[in-house]
């Protein structure tokens, strides 16, 4: 009897331990990474966050990666029952993108601070996921690839980079390619940055400015005319000058959005997208929204078509972030994505 009573305390613990850690931050160390362009980020590390449990077979995992700026803490708030991803039945890896201010990025490298930090890409962010999932938590296959905005820009990565890799792949409000509507409005972001170093503007100032391009572009004109009064604008605009956020500082806004920028999956087949079409073996559904300013969702619509993948598309007046005013519904179809096709 005192046996068995040790045994049950003993998976109770277990069992304590583990909900104790769940959404933990935690890191994996890469030592020196080796970047596309052939530079190194030295002692690379990769934040990430789990959620649920992996289950005996080891085929209920998935991979949520991070959009512009987020954070594997904010990716803890879509998920659970209520969210896009329940993880009372799949084992979640959020996981830090390079440049977010938690993996590897100009505001935390010791060795390589600010401007003295590599550039990096899209497929720089990625290889370094491949690398924590298959050397530090040891899965070598994933049920799903989920992400939104830079997020699903990385998802449409994983797809052709390690396309044996997943079951299921869903990007949503993101791109394989850059529009030209995305170059101009990043290139305008990137060229604050640029003026406010050359000119020794503050930093809390040009922040401000960066802010307010993204308000601009997060949802759109109808929305904002309806939700908000000018009294609200006016006071809101004050707020922006609140200062430099201490994680995702500027430079880390310049390194995420130079590699946005850069971002063409195609670059894998010198441009064939046919090629790339013919490498993508998981089963795809691509969520879109029509009124996105933010991330243009015309070239996700024609890879769709090239690679017959499921699509979902909303016309909703928040725009970019039309998956958050839809949460419900969007999650709803996730599900039955997930589950049964």
């Amino acid at each position: 009897m005192l046996r068995y009573r040790l045994i049950a305390f003993g998976l109770f613990l277990v069992l304590g331990l583990n909900l104790l850690m769940a959404g933990q931050q935690r890191f994996a160390y890469l030592g020196d990474f080796k970047l596309e362009s052939g530079a190194v980020i030295k002692n690379c590390k990769i934040g990430y966050r789990t959620f649920g449990r992996l289950n005996s077979a080891r085929d209920n995992a998935i991979l949520f990666p991070t959009w512009f700026g987020g954070t594997s803490e904010h990716l803890g708030r879509l998920i659970g029952p209520e969210g896009l991803i329940d993880s009372t039945r799949y084992f979640i890896i959020a996981v830090d993108a390079l440049g977010n201010g938690v993996s590897s990025s100009p505001s935390n490298s010791p060795e390589q601070p600010d401007e003295k930090f590599p550039s990096f890409t899209i497929t720089d962010m990625v290889r370094s996921q491949y690398r924590l999932l298959t050397e530090h938590l040891h899965i070598n296959h994933l049920f799903a690839v989920i992400g939104g905005s830079m997020g699903g820009m990385q998802t449409f990565e994983w797809m052709v980079r390690y396309p044996d890799f997943m079951k299921k792949a869903v990007p949503y409000v993101g791109t394989p390619q850059f529009s030209s509507y995305d170059v101009l409005l990043w290139r305008q972001a990137l060229e604050i940055l640029n003026i406010g170093w050359k000119y020794r503007v503050p930093a809390d100032s040009v922040r401000a400015l960066l802010k307010a391009l993204i308000a601009l572009n997060a949802r759109t004109p109808e929305w904002i005319v309806e939700n908000w009064t000018v009294d609200f604008v006016k006071q809101r605009f004050e707020a922006l000058f609140d200062g430099e956020p201490s994680t995702f500082t500027n430079r880390n806004f310049e390194a995420q959005a130079r590699a946005m920028l850069q971002h063409d999956i195609s670059k894998i087949e010198n441009g064939d997208w046919q090629k790339v079409a013919r490498r993508v073996k998981a089963r795809v559904l691509i969520i879109n929204v029509e009124t996105d300013h933010m991330v243009n969702h015309k070239a996700a619509v024609r890879f769709a078509q090239l690679i017959n993948a499921r699509t979902f598309t909303l016309n909703d007046p928040c725009g970019h972030l039309a998956i958050g005013c839809q949460l419900k519904r969007v999650s709803a179809v996730i599900k039955q994505f997930l589950e049964n096709e």
